[in-house]
């Protein structure tokens, strides 16, 4: 199925689809994004994922220019038109036109796109075998410079630490905060297990709370695992029978090396696996 692209009310071929040099979000990062899912053709917690979007245009004093009703609907019909019943829809408001000045009173009206089309992170061997991981030397943003509840445009520290772990030839990289406690993922948040208990940061820590995150810490705790959000350290991960990524294109991968430290028995474990059936059911059944 070809990429479904609707831009400014209208719908665009790959091709078409552009924004202005002089776009804001291009020129300062200026605007904030989602990530969504569809499977079987149902969008997963659009509502979710619209109101975090609307609470941080809000934050930034982003006018989407839509109430959030046309905008899930906008979304709906994107979803339909584009054919594909499980998508990775991503869905962008930026400041819009403006000039070479960061005075955003110069943009007259946001730019709103959403894309529909497939994503794959890692192939299926990669998640049925876990990720190797390092511990990256970027830390994430301080949490008093960008609010990390404000889904930005501005990730060029996530990608920083991307790139060390492209360098250093693994899956995927853990990133600190300014003090070192363990943070998340380049785009992932992240959660350890050991003796039944699952432990993942707290938001106040200074990660975003991903949509995924929240609907994981649910099923483990409706399956009846102690579920706690507390401030972690290296040693919690070395340390743990289990460490997984959640997100909404990762959904949920097992991390079964970091820093040359096997996780566990060094393969995706029971907790994983029990998370992954339930999500795999909670999707399926559109809740």
């Amino acid at each position: 199925m070809p990429t479904t692209i609707w831009i400014n009310g209208e719908y665009k071929t790959r091709d078409e689809a552009s924004v202005s040099v002089f776009d804001h979000g291009l020129l300062y990062g200026d605007g904030v994004f989602e990530g969504i899912r569809a499977y079987g053709g149902r969008i997963f917690r659009l509502s979710e994922h619209i109101d975090r979007l609307y609470s941080s245009a809000k934050s930034i004093w982003l006018d989407p220019g839509m109430p959030q009703a046309d905008m899930r609907k906008m979304v709906e019909d994107a979803q339909a038109k584009s054919g594909i019943k499980d998508s990775y829809i991503r869905l962008v408001i930026t400041r819009g036109t403006g000039d070479l000045g960061m005075d955003p009173r110069k943009c007259d009206k946001p730019t709103v796109f959403c894309i529909v089309d497939t994503i794959a992170l890692w192939s299926k061997e990669r998640y049925e075998r876990g990720l190797t991981c390092i511990t990256a030397a970027t830390p994430i943003s301080h949490k008093e410079n960008l609010s990390p509840r404000v889904k930005s445009l501005n990730y060029l520290s996530h990608i920083l630490a991307k790139i060390e772990g492209i360098a250093a030839n693994v899956d995927e990289v853990i990133m600190l905060d300014s003090s070192g406690f363990v943070a998340e993922a380049s785009g992932m948040n992240l959660f350890c297990a050991r003796r039944g208990v699952v432990k993942t940061p707290p938001p106040y820590s200074g990660i975003l709370r991903g949509v995924t995150r929240d609907a994981m810490i649910e099923m483990a705790r409706d399956a009846n695992y102690e579920v706690v959000e507390e401030p972690l350290n290296r040693y919690d991960l070395y340390s743990a029978d289990e460490v997984f990524l959640t997100g909404t294109a990762a959904e949920i991968v097992a991390v079964t090396k970091l820093d040359g430290r096997v996780i566990g028995n060094g393969q995706s474990g029971p907790v994983v696996a029990d998370l992954g059936r339930r999500f795999r059911a909670l999707v399926t059944r559109g809740d």
